[in-house]
């Protein structure tokens, strides 16, 4: 199962308390990571998809789609800072 960082767990917090106003977040809510194209997107969710894998921990919720699911079931995700100072999540082995 994938794991989350303690870095990971604050910035997720960050987004989903500093998302954009026409977006309500609840107890419910957490971060959504879904395949897009040839990577990885994740997005705000209100709540989980009938076949999302859920992993609370740290705080947090993550709402892995099952194909993603199967592909970081043995990583850890992770924040870091990019190139330009900005806080960037990170999959990590």
């Amino acid at each position: 199962m994938l794991t989350i960082s303690e870095n990971a767990a604050e910035v997720i917090k960050l987004v989903l308390i500093g998302g954009d106003d026409t977006t309500e977040t609840s107890e419910a809510s957490g971060l959504r990571i879904a395949p897009a194209g040839d990577g990885l997107q994740a997005s705000v969710a209100t709540e989980p998809q009938a076949d999302d894998q859920v992993i609370e921990e740290s705080g947090v919720r993550v709402f892995l789609e099952a194909q993603v699911a199967e592909v970081l079931g043995d990583k850890t995700l992770d924040a870091e800072r990019d190139d330009n100072g900005e806080l960037a999540l990170a999959i990590r082995d």
